[in-house]
This record gives structure tokens, sequence and C-alpha cells, in this order.
């Protein structure tokens, strides 16, 4: 288990201490999608959803969960984070809404988690307004884009 930080060396959970890391510009990328009826997207560009602005809505929402990210996953630092963006897009052709999240801080831990969490809170959001009228969405191919700061530097994802 030396290899996941977050257990010790008993193989206990623990925070990870990140007090002797360097304070840098942290960045996390990541992305997802949920696909729905044509008819569920339609609703969603035109804006006659019945509950309102739902992609304004899921915006809200996306940068909330970043914010709460600590408090949904039990090992997390608190961050103050420095800026939180989320992009959201919806694609006729493919029957979705793809969400984009950038995460930043100043601070000596990366900000991956508060950003995967910025997509899911946001997609789940969508769900949450639309299932009404369609039970069947699905959210689909969340993960990390790409990464910066800290001692391991720079990460894309290749493809």
């Amino acid at each position: 288990m030396s290899d996941l930080t977050h257990f010790n060396a008993a193989g206990e959970a623990h925070m990870v201490d990140v007090g002797g890391k360097a304070v840098t510009h942290r960045v996390a990328v990541t992305e997802g999608r949920i696909r729905m009826q044509p008819e569920t997207l339609r609703l969603i560009m035109q804006g006659g959803h019945k509950k309102g602005d739902v992609l304004g809505i899921a915006r809200v929402a996306g940068i909330m969960g970043a914010k709460r990210t600590p408090d949904l996953v039990p090992l997390c630092h608190p961050l103050a984070l420095t800026k939180v963006e989320i992009d959201l897009e919806p694609r006729p052709q493919e029957n979705d809404v793809y969400c984009r999240a950038r995460v930043e801080t100043r601070g000596q831990t990366g900000v991956e988690m508060e950003a995967l969490c910025a997509v899911q809170v946001a997609l789940l959001t969508i769900y949450d307004m639309c299932k009404a009228v369609d039970r069947g969405m699905e959210i689909l191919d969340v993960r990390l884009l790409e990464k910066a700061g800290g001692k391991s530097g720079h990460w894309r994802r290749n493809g």
C-alpha cells in the first residue's frame, strides 16, 4: 500500500500531510457529458423547461460542487479555490450536453478532485431537473483532461 498516499504504513486511511509542499498555482481541467433523448435536449436548448434555465442552474451547481468537494470526499483537503469555470455545451448531433470544468488555486495540493466533482454535480443537476421527462439519461466519460502545478508538474491526457 506504500504507493497509495491515503494509507499509512499500517494500511490505515489518513489525510495526506501537505504541510511541507510548496505553494504553487494548481490547475485541473475535467470533462463529462450527459446523453438524453432528443426531445429532452430540445427542451433544455429552447429554455422551455418548467423548472427554468437548466444549464444556468447546472453551471452554478458545478461551481458549488467544486467548493464542497471536501464535504463529499472524506480525505480531500479544504482548499481556497481561486477560479471555477464551468462550460456546458448542448450537442444536438450527439444528443448530449458536454461539460468542461477548469478549477484553479494557489496551494499545496492539486484541484483534480474539485474539478471532477464540479463536472459530476453539474451533470447530476441536469439529470435532476430533467428526470421527469427522461429517466434514461446517462452520465458518461467523466475524466481528468489536464493538471498542472506542484511537484509532479504538468500532465495532459493523450487522445
